[in-house]
C-alpha cells in the first residue's frame, strides 16, 4: 500500500528504489497499512468487493499484490477459481504465502514473481485484474493499466484500489499534515523506514486524482469506466470493463 515517488537516491531508477523500499518493509507492511489508512483500508477493500461482485469459479489476477490480503479475499469470493498473486518482492510474497498456507488456499492461489508492466501471462485470461495501493508506485502507470486489460477477457473488470487527494476541507489541510508530518515519523518509529514514508506526500501531489485516473482509464480502452472517492477523498476506486470486441476503439 505504501507509496515512495522522487527523491530515491541517486544511481537507482524508480523501480529498483521501489523494490528495496518494499523488500525491507514487508515485516511491517501490514501494520504501517492500517495506520497511513486511520485502519480504513479493510472496509475500502470491503466496498470495491461488492463493487465487483465476484462470480464463483471465476479467475483473478491481484497485481502488485503485497502480502496477499486482496488475493485472499478475491478467492474467497471466487470459492475454486484459480487466483495468481504477482509482486516484484519476494519479501512480500513470502508474508503473503504465510497466511495462505495458514487459511489453506495454497491449492488455489499461485504466487507469482514478476513484473507489473509486463505480465507473464496470455491475453484474455482472467476474469479480474485488480490492483491494490501500488498503481502509484510503478514506471509507467498507463503501461500497468494496459497490461491488466491485456490478461483480462473481453467483458472483465479491470480494477485500482489506491490512496487519492482528499477533496474537502478542513479534512484535506489536516490529512496532509499528517502525510507530511507526522506519518514519517510513525514510519520511523514502527517500520524504521523515516525515509521511505517521507517520499509519501511528493506521490500525492504526482499521482492523478480520481477524476484523472478515471480519463486515464478510458483512454486505454475500457469501457463503463466507474470512480468512487472514499473517505473523503483519501482513497478511490477504479473499476473499467474491457470492451466485447476486441476492435473497439480507445476512448469509447
Amino acid at each position: 500500500m505504501q507509496s515512495t515517488s522522487g527523491n530515491q537516491p541517486k544511481g537507482k531508477s524508480k523501480e529498483q528504489f521501489v523494490h528495496s523500499v518494499f523488500e525491507s518493509i514487508a515485516p511491517k507492511y501490514d501494520l504501517m497499512n492500517d495506520i497511513l489508512s486511520f485502519r480504513r483500508h479493510k472496509a475500502w477493500r470491503n466496498f470495491t468487493m461488492k463493487k465487483m461482485n465476484v462470480r464463483p469459479g471465476s479467475t483473478a489476477i491481484d497485481i502488485c499484490c503485497g502480502t496477499c490480503d486482496w488475493t485472499i479475499s478475491l478467492a474467497e469470493a471466487s470459492g475454486t477459481g484459480a487466483m495468481i498473486g504477482l509482486d516484484f518482492s519476494q519479501n512480500m510474497l513470502d508474508v503473503g504465502a504465510d497466511k495462505i498456507e495458514r487459511l489453506g488456499r495454497d491449492k488455489q492461489i499461485r504466487l507469482v514473481r514478476g513484473n507489473a508492466m509486463e505480465l507473464p501471462f496470455e491475453d484474455n485470461t482472467f476474469d479480474y485484474a485488480t490492483i491494490g495501493f501500488a498503481l502509484r508506485n510503478v514506471p509507467d502507470l498507463v503501461k500497468v493499466i494496459e497490461e491488466m486489460q491485456r490478461v483480462v477477457k473481453p467483458g472483465g473488470l479491470v480494477v485500482s484500489l489506491e490512496l487519492s487527494k482528499p477533496t474537502w476541507q478542513p479534512f484535506k489541510g489536516i490529512y496532509y499534515f499528517y502525510f507530511q508530518r507526522v506519518l514519517p515519523m510513525i514510519g520511523k518509529l514502527v517500520a524504521k523506514s523515516y525515509e521511505q514514508y517521507k517520499w509519501l506526500p511528493e506521490s500525492l501531489v504526482h499521482f492523478p486524482d480520481h477524476k484523472q485516473l478515471a480519463e486515464i482509464f478510458r483512454n486505454t480502452g475500457l469501457s463503463g469506466v466507474e470512480a468512487y472517492p472514499l473517505t473523503g477523498g483519501i482513497a478511490a476506486l477504479h473499476i473499467g470493463r474491457k470492451p466485447a470486441s476486441t476492435t473497439a476503439a480507445k476512448g469509447d
